[in-house]
Order: structure tokens, then C-alpha cells, then sequence
């Protein structure tokens, strides 16, 4: 059994406490009915909806052992943009994912986010697999489906055992990277390499990876642990928490400009800052503020409510 130990930074109590069985994804996909023509049969699509989904959440993921009412909340959306080839789809994947935050009944959020461009191939009833060995598989098209997901799948671990214990994800991270080394190539695939986008696979994981970006890690650590898992017991600890985070990300920043994993962070989170800081001293509420407004600028105008 997988256990975590728990700091409780309020009364300094530590209890064992047993984490999740890996991943409860709920995944649909959607299918853009003014770009797929109705020729396509959409039972297809069931078909890939009900295989994905049985492959995510079958799968053993870790070597750890899990309980049922533990898993990792999930939602995937596969949505079906157009059709490129026999056989053969372009799509977009939304990934969003959270963990509960203790003595509540709050799931934060950890991961928000949105794959463009995956082209992939899919037969109905073809056989949803994936081999660490052998990612690239036979037919690139093919593989590159479950390689995405796979890959997804590892960062949502990595995010929720970093949470919970300092560099706790390494491993996952490590095993997303993996994926990227070796994914499946062709020249309708993208999302693999540096030289496409500063914003894909690749970079998540680079950033993830690099000791550049070592204080991230402290930086998740900080946010949900010290931060959320404590707000609900006592807000100002709670805060300080979160704002140490910020403080760990602020220092990424000045020596990272421009960064993805600031951006990839950021999404989803938002709402719930100006939420926790919305009450807080007026010299903590400022520090915050300073820091959203510089490394969050997308959601500036909903941070400016903390003035």
C-alpha cells in the first residue's frame, strides 16, 4: 500500500495517510459536426470513446497498490476537427485534472489544459495499446493516439505526487519524458519536437525536467500542501503557503522569462487565488497581487479585484 505522510503545519501532527488507485478518468469524444462529414460513421467514435477510457483507467500506471474511493479525478475531451485521411483525424485534447483538498470537500485543480493538432489513426475495435518499449509501434498514426495519452497520464501523476511529497513525481515526469524521446514520427505528427512550438509536449517536460526549473517542484509542493491541504484549518497559514509558491515561481520567472510551465501552472488557477486571497491582511493580499499580475498577465483584469 502507497502511503504519504501528512505534515499538518497547524498543530505539527504527522499521520499516514493512503493514496488513490491511479486515475478515474471520464473521457468523451466530440465530434465537430460542421468539419467531419456525416458520411463518417460516428459509431466509430463510440467505440474510441469506450476503448480510451478502458484503457486509461485499467491500466497499472505505477508499481504502488491503490484503493478505489483514492483515484485521481480526470476529464479528457478528444474533440474530432476534421478528417485527413482514410481513417484518419485531427483533433484537439482538453486535460484537466484535480485532487481534493484535505478535510474538504474542495478538488483543486491541477492540471488544465488544452493538446492542439494530434493526428492520429483509429479502425473501429483496433486495439487500444501502449508499449514503454516500444512507443513508436508499427504504424506511427496509430501509436500516436495512445502516446499521447500516455503521456498526459504521466504528467497528471507527476503534478499529483509532487503535491503531496517534495519531488514525489520525479519518476512520472521522467516516464512522460520518455515518451517524448521515442514518440511515434511522421510528417503529419507535431508536439514532439522544440522546433515546432514553444508551447507543446516537448517543452512541458523539458521545463519540468531541467534543473533550471528545480523550484517548481517547491513551488507545487508549497501550493497544495502547505497551502491548500492547511486553508481550510487555518486560512493564514494556508496563505502563506500558497504565497511562498508564488515567491518559488517569481524566481523561475526573473531567471526564466517567458517560460511554459508559468503558463501551463497558471491555467485553471485563477478563480480559486483571487479566492484565497480575497480576505487576506492587506500587506499579504499586495505581495500576492504583485506576483499574479506579473507572472499571470492573461488573468490580470480578475486579479485587479484583489486592489
Amino acid at each position: 500500500m502507497r502511503n504519504k505522510i501528512i505534515l499538518l503545519i497547524t498543530c505539527s501532527l504527522i499521520y499516514t495517510v493512503t493514496r488513490s488507485q491511479e486515475i478515474q478518468a471520464r473521457l468523451t469524444v466530440n465530434v465537430n459536426k460542421d468539419k467531419v462529414s456525416t458520411t463518417v460513421d460516428r459509431k466509430i467514435f463510440q467505440t474510441l470513446q469506450a476503448g480510451l477510457t478502458n484503457f486509461i483507467n485499467s491500466r497499472k500506471w505505477t508499481s504502488d497498490a491503490f484503493q478505489t474511493i483514492e483515484k485521481i479525478q480526470c476529464n479528457f475531451l478528444l474533440n474530432i476537427n476534421d478528417v485527413i485521411g482514410p481513417n484518419v483525424y485531427r483533433a484537439t485534447l482538453t486535460v484537466q485534472a484535480a485532487r481534493p483538498a484535505y478535510n474538504s470537500t474542495y478538488q483543486c485543480p491541477l492540471i488544465n489544459y488544452m493538446d492542439e493538432n494530434i493526428v492520429f489513426r483509429y479502425l473501429e475495435f483496433q486495439p487500444i495499446e501502449f508499449n514503454e518499449n516500444r512507443i513508436q509501434g508499427s504504424d506511427a498514426l496509430a501509436s500516436n493516439l495512445t502516446a499521447v495519452f500516455a503521456y498526459w497520464i504521466y504528467v497528471i501523476l507527476g503534478f499529483d505526487y509532487d503535491s503531496f511529497s517534495l519531488r514525489g513525481g520525479d519518476p512520472y515526469f521522467i516516464k512522460a519524458q520518455n515518451i517524448v524521446n521515442y514518440a511515434p514520427e511522421s510528417s503529419e505528427i507535431t508536439g514532439w519536437k522544440n522546433y515546432e512550438s514553444q508551447r507543446n509536449r516537448y517543452w512541458l517536460t523539458e521545463n519540468i525536467n531541467n534543473n533550471r526549473f528545480a523550484l517548481f517542484h517547491d513551488a507545487i509542493y508549497s501550493y497544495y500542501r502547505t497551502g491548500v491541504d492547511v486553508f481550510f484549518e487555518n486560512q493564514d497559514e494556508g496563505r502563506n503557503g500558497i504565497l511562498n509558491c508564488l515567491n518559488y515561481l517569481a524566481t523561475i520567472d526573473k531567471e526564466n522569462p517567458n517560460s511554459m510551465i508559468m503558463q501551463f501552472f497558471f491555467q485553471g488557477k485563477s478563480t480559486e487565488l483571487v479566492k484565497a486571497f480575497s480576505k487576506a491582511k492587506k500587506d499579504v493580499k499586495d505581495r500576492a497581487l504583485k506576483h499574479l499580475l506579473k507572472l499571470d498577465i492573461t488573468n490580470s483584469r480578475l486579479y485587479n479585484e484583489l486592489k
